[in-house]
């Protein structure tokens, strides 16, 4: 029997790559608005009654809610991307994100029926959490499982453009509905974002449909190697390349909610800069991210993806004094270039983590142990970022967002060093070739 599915053409291979590109897009699109409209609207649409700076603690408490859902969506979609397959499972996710977004943008306020509104809003990002938990790990291996092994990291790459593309697409909306007068904004032009999102659910699910399953999964169910219990199977034999994963992702989830809900909210309130500015602002780094991704996958295939990951979180280390100085200044332009610095270095971290996580686990538990590594980080610290952020903010100003923000700079760094190490030290052991492992470039 042949090993080498229609599916690993390379016709099939682009339109595997295209379709997780536009369905991760969509699905990022609808997280990041999420993001923006807890930063400017939600404060004071669904929590009224309280003092400002806790509504503030409110709203981004809320977006948490999203994060904490998103551990149990990567197991049960993974478990379902190993048992029955990638295609049908990411159809399911991407129908669930748009159904709970679609109905935020239909929501009453608190104004019409107290509690319940906020309490609709939690239920619902409970639902986008899940959805996206099931949705990033499964669109990583349907791109890059029917790549050839040469463009594998490019394939990972444009699964890494869903995220700029999303945070361009929610910043354009945000922008064109944020020209509106405040009260025509707060009371319908919010929702605009959110409703829209059915339309581009349906762009998603044409192309998501014609994508033919991973070539990967293929082979393990030829080879009878598809596992019962694909989450006891990764805590049994991988514990470790979990944790460390977990690590690694830190700041490929926290930056973008730095930036997007944090550092909008930041300067909208305290620093007294305009809402239309800043979301110009967001928009310039989203599209200069969007083009130096593909610049960060041809670096990795010249000089190796992890050296490429390190080099750049390094730069990013190096520049957290500047970034701090120069966004506190609430200055326009310096914050632009403030937010500029860290992104050039991020960016060529960004680019390659989800290749590089699909690199380190088996074939056959791949979609569990890259959904949990990545959907426990983005539960435990990313969706905590802005709520943190806040909270350091307003108890140590802006020097102790500065450490904190370093902090994870330093930690992502060493856990990428580290589970390079040991998913090269544990393939060597048991051989690549039988377990699926692809050994990670190492530094």
């Amino acid at each position: 029997m042949s090993h080498t599915p229609p599916s690993a053409s390379a016709r099939s291979s682009r339109r595997a790559t295209t379709a997780a590109f536009v369905g991760t897009a969509i699905e990022w699109y609808d997280f990041y608005i999420f993001g923006t409209a807890a930063a400017l609207v939600f404060g004071k649409v669904f929590y009224p009654d309280i003092a400002p700076g806790a509504g503030v603690l409110a709203s981004f408490a809320t977006m948490w809610v999203g994060f904490l859902a998103r551990p149990l969506g990567g197991i049960v979609f993974g478990h379902m991307g190993d048992r029955v397959g990638r295609k049908n499972t990411l159809v399911i996710t991407l129908v669930m994100m748009g159904v709970a977004t679609f109905c935020i943008g239909l929501l009453p306020t608190y104004g019409q029926i107290g509690f319940a509104a906020p309490a609709l809003l939690v239920l619902l990002r409970a639902v986008q959490g899940l959805a996206v938990g099931g949705e990033w790990g499964g669109a990583v291996l349907m791109a890059t499982e029917n790549a050839s092994e040469k463009k594998k990291g490019s394939a990972g790459m444009w699964v890494q453009q869903g995220s700029p593309a999303g945070s361009i697409l929610a910043t354009l909306m945000f922008l064109l509905v944020g020209t509106l007068p405040d009260q025509a904004f707060l009371t319908w032009g919010w929702r605009v974002p959110f409703l829209l999102s059915a339309l581009l659910v349906v762009v998603g699910l044409v192309i998501r449909l014609k994508v033919e399953e991973s070539a990967d999964f293929e082979r393990a169910k030829e080879r009878d190697d598809v596992v019962k219990m694909p989450l006891m199977e990764v805590l049994r034999t991988a514990p470790g390349v979990v944790a460390l994963g977990m690590g690694a992702s830190i700041m490929g989830i926290a930056a973008a909610y730095f930036n997007n809900t944090f550092v909008l909210s930041w300067t909208t309130t305290e620093l007294g800069v305009g809402r239309q500015t800043m979301l110009n602002i967001l928009l310039v780094i989203a599209v200069l991210q969007f083009l130096l991704q593909p610049l960060a996958a041809r670096l990795s295939q010249r000089f190796g993806a992890v050296r490429v990951m390190a080099g750049g979180l390094t730069l990013s280390v190096l520049i957290v004094v500047p970034m701090f100085l120069l966004i506190s200044t609430a200055n326009p332009l310096l914050i632009t270039v403030g937010l500029i610095l860290p992104t050039l270095g991020t960016v060529l971290y960004y680019a390659m983590l989800s290749s590089f996580l699909a690199s380190v686990f088996p074939a056959n538990v791949r979609y569990t142990g890259v959904s949990l590594a990545y959907q426990l980080c983005s539960s435990l610290i990313g969706g905590a970022t802005p709520l943190i952020a806040q909270t350091v903010l307003i108890n140590t100003g802006v020097a102790g967002i500065g450490i904190f923000y370093g902090v994870m700079l330093v930690v992502t760094l060493a856990c990428v060093l580290g589970l390079a190490r040991l998913a090269a030290k544990r393939a060597a052991v048991s051989g690549s070739a039988g377990s699926g492992t692809r050994v990670p470039e190492t530094v």
